[in-house]
């Protein structure tokens, strides 16, 4: 799931541009050949692959390795975390920790003294010292980009027992902890503007409005004498004062007949087709001219050419090989992937839902961009399988999770948003994404031998979206919430419109409410101690026992006590309540940033239909292996010790899980 990043962007310009001034980080070393002998283990996580789904599947024989793997070793459900989103879910397999411990409780969370929403996963550090001299900043000291997880990461384990370890776009680790291992920083790693992805639409059609849409910009373009003249919009110029955008111009030369248009920037042209993709384009962002500068990447796509232009661009990613932001350790890495396999995504969350949420690419071309995302993903794993040869190697695939939000609607009749015509022509493409990763664990499973482990598990299940339930709409109704005289309820949010005074609970993010507590937040009136714990109780009991009109289901299955659910020093961060929406339902669009609808429920008509940030226990990921899964029950929090139990590594205190396979076990070809 990806926030709106127009409304929570980030400075991360400062820190790129600190780290280019200054030049030259630390560069872990090279890993090493383990310690350990020749036992390997090989992970493959599978972001959002759903056990139901799975099994439909083995069963109808489309996923023929994940059945070999079942018969070898095992299969079974894993319990996924509190709340089951993707940066909470990852944080526990990479710690061993519950949020708790690890911080990460929401993909949003909150400053209580302002109120505002932040990414949950990294934070830019403030410059401390500048120089100015007229119109320019010299950064001298402080800046930065923090990660925001807790807790040591279990290849930081490895690494001390001297355990090479190759991870790949594991979420939850930007920037990207120091170690020997080689890593790849994956979801939470931001575009070039510092968010999880701004694409852009250059356009003279009337139809269109200019200004910014979640996850984009549209911008309204002349087409004079065929030609087109436009600017990409770069970083935030941290060296200037003001911090004004830094800007690229480029124009597009249209034929006044052909559907065919040429592109030129920076002393490049490319020549498209309408409904062709260009490769990679580096582009360079000046920051300080003649001496500093930015570097992304992006690619354009011609949507149309005539009656009315059309041009879509990526979100510009951090470059690869020249990365303005610390992507991988060591900081080389990145390098060497692009010298062997040729620019790729950088940004965390590369499938583009936002722009099909908001009619710029339809299916067909959403499903495209998609795919080469894909591709991109499959070169790299077959670089790192081919010359995997000892300790560990994680990869991660995103592509389950993203199009099994995008295409639920089309497998399922009962959704708000289905459409028998694109379910006609889409409804398989989800399968064959399914099919795709399969043939991934095939090769995974080709490079076993008897001292191989191989693990493939999911973060998390997943359900239908059909209606969102507006949760600071309903604390709005029941009294929990009150709003300043004459505000607007659809035009308000937390920050402004909202009378603290006489308001005793809110929502933000996906699955998070939040008691306004005296002492914690900026105007808290609730008392800590027993007041709270009778607040807590009454809307817990309310919101269970909420039917929606339409068909008399319980919107809300589950509401659990951060205080009982986790243990940990960050428990005091958590929200108080942890909301657990049935299947079906989801919190609405308007509540993650801490808005209000005009109604409690609603029908979801997005094409992001299907969800699982809902009630954990019904949506279990999965977990396979060439070994036998031995304990009952098993979660998140068992990967990381059942990885450092295959190098014989005992697990730290900190850890509160085990190993899934029990005492020593044998692994299979």
């Amino acid at each position: 799931m990806g926030p709106d990043s127009n409304s929570v962007v980030r400075a991360r310009a400062g820190f790129a541009l600190f780290s280019i001034f200054l030049g030259g980080v630390l560069l872990g070393c090279a890993p090493k050949k383990g310690e350990a002998g020749a036992k390997k283990v090989i992970v493959l996580g599978i972001d959002g692959l759903d056990p139901r789904i799975l099994r439909l599947y083995m069963q109808q024989g489309k996923m023929p390795n994940f059945a070999l793997l079942e018969q070898r070793g095992g299969f079974g459900l894993l319990r996924t975390s509190i709340p089951p989103q993707s940066p909470v879910a990852w944080s526990n397999l990479i710690t061993g920790m519950d949020p708790g411990g690890h911080g990460v409780f929401d993909f949003i969370h909150r400053d209580p003294k302002t109120l505002l929403p932040s990414f949950s996963l990294s934070r830019d550090e403030p410059l401390k010292h500048a120089l100015t001299l007229g119109n320019w900043v010299i950064p001298l000291s402080g800046g930065g980009a923090t990660l925001l997880r807790q807790g040591r990461a279990f290849w930081e384990i490895l690494d001390e027992h001297g355990v090479p370890s190759t991870i790949f776009r594991m979420p939850a680790n930007f920037p990207p902890v120091q170690s020997r291992a080689r890593s790849l920083a994956g979801m939470g790693t931001p575009d070039i503007l510092g968010t999880y992805g701004i694409f852009s639409f250059y356009t003279d059609d009337p139809g269109e409005s200019e200004g910014p849409r979640s996850g984009g910009q549209v911008f309204k373009v002349r087409v004079e004498d065929a030609r087109v003249s436009a600017k990409l919009l770069g970083p935030y110029n941290t060296f200037r004062k003001g911090k004004p955008q830094a800007t690229v111009d480029f124009t597009v030369a249209l034929d006044p007949i052909e559907p065919v248009a040429r592109i030129a920037l920076q002393a490049r042209a490319l020549v498209l087709r309408e409904g062709e993709w260009s490769d990679w384009v580096q582009v360079k962002f000046a920051l300080v001219p003649g001496l500093k500068s930015m570097n992304g990447i992006c690619r354009f796509y011609l949507k149309k050419v005539h009656p009315y232009f059309q041009l879509y661009v990526t979100p510009i990613n951090i470059d690869p090989s020249e990365p303005a932001l610390p992507l991988s350790t060591p900081r080389n890495y990145s390098r060497e992937l692009s010298s062997k396999v040729g620019l790729f995504y950088t940004q965390g969350i590369a499938e583009d839902t936002k722009a099909l949420s908001n009619g710029i690419l339809n299916e067909s071309e959403y499903l495209e961009q998609a795919r080469m995302v894909l591709v991109e993903h499959l070169k790299l794993f077959d670089l790192e399988l081919a010359r995997f040869d000892a300790g560990l190697l994680f990869f991660y695939f995103s592509s389950l999770d993203q199009n099994s939000h995008m295409f639920w609607r089309a497998l399922d009749q009962r959704h708000p948003g289905y459409d028998p015509r694109m379910a006609a022509e889409h409804s398989g493409r989800l399968g064959r994404f399914f099919e795709e990763i399969d043939r991934v664990l095939g090769k995974a499973m080709a490079k076993l031998d008897g001292t191989t482990t191989l693990l493939v598990l999911s973060d998390h299940g997943f359900a239908p979206f059909y209606r969102c339930f507006n949760l600071n709409t309903w604390l709005l109704e029941n009294g929990y919430i009150a709003l300043k005289d004459g505000a607007e309820q659809r035009s308000v949010d937390l920050a402004s419109g909202v009378d603290w005074s006489r308001t005793r609970a809110y929502g933000l993010g996906l699955n998070g409410l939040y008691l306004n507590l005296r002492g914690r937040e900026r105007e808290g009136i609730v008392g800590s101690g027993p007041e709270a714990r009778s607040l807590l109780d009454e809307i817990a009991h309310k919101l269970l026992a909420v039917r929606d009109p339409a068909g008399g289901l319980a919107p809300v299955t589950r509401v659990d006590r951060a205080d009982e659910v986790y243990t940990g020093p960050h428990v005091r961060s958590a929200p108080d309540l942890v909301i657990g929406y049935n299947s079906g339902y989801r919190a609405g669009w308007e509540t993650v940033l801490g808005r209000f609808s005009s109604v409690v429920l609603e029908d979801n008509v997005e094409p992001w239909s299907g969800d699982h940030c809902i009630d954990y226990t019904l949506v279990p990921g999965v977990v396979l292996s060439n070994k036998r899964i031995a304990i009952e029950a098993p979660a998140l929090t068992d990967v990381a010790p059942s990885i450092l139990s295959e190098f014989g590594i005992d697990k730290p205190k900190h850890m509160v899980g085990r190993s899934v396979f029990g005492p020593a076990s044998t692994a299979r070809r």
